[in-house]
């Protein structure tokens, strides 16, 4: 059966929050104002792709509220199809309050780890479950993308993560991110995530990510942890990430695939706030995965759009132009390694003998 040309390329489902980020640097306690932003993992996806060129629609459950409202439009202005977004009078729109630092994975503050403090329980997204979302609204796409946080905000949310996550079929390609937030989980991740993950087609996962929630770290213990995915990206933080995508099917055995493997360096980036970087980077991945690029320039995609969210202040950054991305993604290794991306480098061009925006 042939797609309908105006099914979109990537669904992405999942929590969308209005986020106060604090007017100056210090505690939140000690902050007098906030200024007001959208914030979400799977809608930030979608916004990214929109603004990359592809349709795509994001799939929540919003309350009656003002910040529904504000949400809906918000995330519709990048050129999301926000048309199966639910609005639930009964419960509200979730909101969070955070300070600028990097979230602590291990749910201990450190040097430079973020504050963040939510209000989301009971929230219209807690009530979404495998009955009040339809298949039609999240199935037509290429790929559906998804993320661990929506399985730790209910029950209902679980079951319909896992019923998603089930391999059968004629379902899109699945996309999760296991986006552990150790805040949200009232018992430990590690199975579901695990469960979660081994039903998706791609994964992405940061290497103290999978320390924290699994006991494994180098990435060639997490492919061994999770073979049955067909690409696995482990990310490595500012040193680089390693993509594994299967080149055969093992016909079921428990051993690992045979895997086409690449590390991929980080850019040098000068960073203007740590925050949104690896929802840019599943986008990009995404993005070049739509396109049918080569592993590899999948992954320096999705470094380029991580760099184009880590040199703005918020969350959402506009990612390059996909001919002037192209370009960089075809740097050979010199030229790709002597990158180093700032504020603005996104509308600019790059020099490749000096290696620095211009």
């Amino acid at each position: 059966m042939a797609a309908d040309p105006g099914d979109p390329d990537v669904v992405c489902l999942g929590e969308s929050m209005v986020t106060f980020h604090p007017t100056r640097p210090g505690r939140l306690a000690d902050v007098p104002a906030f200024e007001r932003g959208i914030g979400g993992a799977e809608s930030n996806v979608a916004c990214v792709l929109a603004a990359a060129g592809h349709r795509a629609r994001w799939v929540g459950r919003v309350g009656t509220d003002g910040f529904g409202d504000h949400l809906v439009e918000a995330i519709a202005a990048y050129g999301v199809d926000v048309t199966r977004v639910r609005r639930d009078p009964q419960r509200p729109t979730g909101v969070y309050f955070r300070t600028a630092g990097e979230r602590a994975v291990d749910g201990l503050p450190g040097a430079g780890a973020s504050e963040v403090v939510y209000y989301r329980a009971g929230s219209a997204a807690s009530a979404m479950s495998p009955e009040s979302v339809p298949a039609a609204d999240v199935c037509s796409g290429r790929i559906l993308h998804l993320s661990g946080i929506t399985a730790a905000l209910s029950a209902d949310c679980l079951a319909l993560m896992r019923e998603l996550t089930e391999r059968r079929d004629g379902r899109p390609l699945v996309s999760f991110d296991v986006n552990y937030r150790p805040a949200l989980w009232k018992s430990p991740a590690g199975d579901v995530l695990a469960e979660l993950a081994r039903g998706a087609d791609i994964v992405f996962v940061g290497e103290d990510e999978a320390e924290a929630v699994w006991g494994v770290r180098e990435p060639d213990a997490v492919r061994s942890f999770l073979p049955e995915p067909s690409a696995l990206v482990v990310k490595r933080g500012a040193g680089a990430a390693v993509a594994y995508a299967a080149l055969c099917d093992t016909g079921g055995t428990s051993s690992a695939p045979a895997d086409r493997v690449v590390s991929v360096p980080a850019l040098r980036v000068d960073v203007v706030a740590p925050v949104g970087a690896g929802d840019a980077f599943a986008a990009g991945f995404l993005s070049a995965t739509l396109r049918g690029l080569p592993l590899e320039a999948r992954v320096r995609n999705a470094h380029l759009t991580a760099a184009a969210a880590l040199t703005v202040p918020g969350d959402l950054g506009v990612p390059p132009e996909r001919a002037y991305a192209d370009h960089l993604v075809s740097l050979d290794d010199d030229g790709w390694g002597r990158l180093r991306l700032g504020p603005g480098w996104t509308g600019r061009s790059v020099s490749v003998e000096e290696g620095t925006a211009v």
